[in-house]
């Protein structure tokens, strides 16, 4: 596997758990781990953080030559 192929795979892995992360959001899905209902507010961070590194990703291999 190339550089490229692995930015764009990378960047598309990001997009859905963004989307992921953005459904959960919108739909109110309630999210449990052992016993712990995980906090909207980290839906929230994980979502900016997966979109910032999709973003990254897909201008870098835009940008690979």
């Amino acid at each position: 596997m190339n550089r490229k192929s692995y930015l764009l795979a990378t960047a598309i892995v990001f997009s859905v758990i963004g989307v992921v992360h953005l459904l959960r959001i919108i739909l109110g899905w309630e999210a449990v781990i052992v016993g712990w209902t995980v906090p909207m507010w980290l839906s929230w961070l994980a979502l900016i953080v997966s979109a910032v590194l999709a973003y990254f990703g897909f201008t870098l291999a835009r940008s690979d030559r």
